[in-house]
């Protein structure tokens, strides 16, 4: 498909190299907003954000997963054991489709939040030591003293929190607060 200076050139109305030169400034310019775009991207923050290590333990904020497929992607995506701090508002959330994957990535689980019935009922047999608590500063502790060496605690709640927390930017920062008073 030919652009506009490519048949301009053809007709004799500009030259072949001015449209060439015009034409490479235009892709220079659509490859910069793109490298751009993807380093936005990456920014964005709570997005399986790596927060700090403490006593050989990665903490790591997923704040912004508050669907079953955002929480699926970061669970699939730990390479090591994980203590995973989950919960909120998940009246509609079928915490069982995601079962199996649990049973592979995770040790040991904190449930945050209101919805925490529904996580006990579909974890509760893979998770004898499941913790029940009522604030973000709690569930780090709790993960705190569960984690070993090489562990990985994730915050990826898998449904809205707005029982506890104003947002999922909130519920980040808070998590992050807390992290940082180990």
């Amino acid at each position: 498909m030919k652009t506009n200076l490519e048949i301009l050139a053809q007709q004799g109305v500009v030259s072949r190299s001015m449209a060439e030169s015009v034409s490479m400034r235009i892709k220079d310019l659509r490859k910069k907003a793109i490298q751009e775009s993807f380093q936005d991207f990456g920014s964005s923050g709570h997005r399986l954000e790596y927060v700090a290590t403490v006593r050989g333990v990665d903490y790591v904020d997923d704040a912004k997963a508050i669907n079953l497929n955002s929480t699926w992607y970061a669970l699939e995506s730990m390479k090591r054991p994980v203590i995973w701090i989950a919960g909120g508002q998940g009246n509609e959330t079928d915490w069982a489709a995601m079962k199996n994957l649990v049973s592979r990535k995770v040790r040991h689980l904190v449930c945050l939040g209101k919805d925490t019935r529904a996580l006990q009922e579909a974890y509760g047999d893979l998770f004898p030591d499941l913790v029940e608590v009522g604030s973000m500063m709690a569930a780090v502790q709790a993960a705190y003293l569960m984690a070993n060496e090489g562990d990985i605690v994730l915050l990826s709640p898998a449904c809205s929190s707005f029982d506890l927390f104003e947002s999922y930017q909130d519920k980040g920062l808070q998590f992050k607060k807390a992290v940082c008073e180990l």
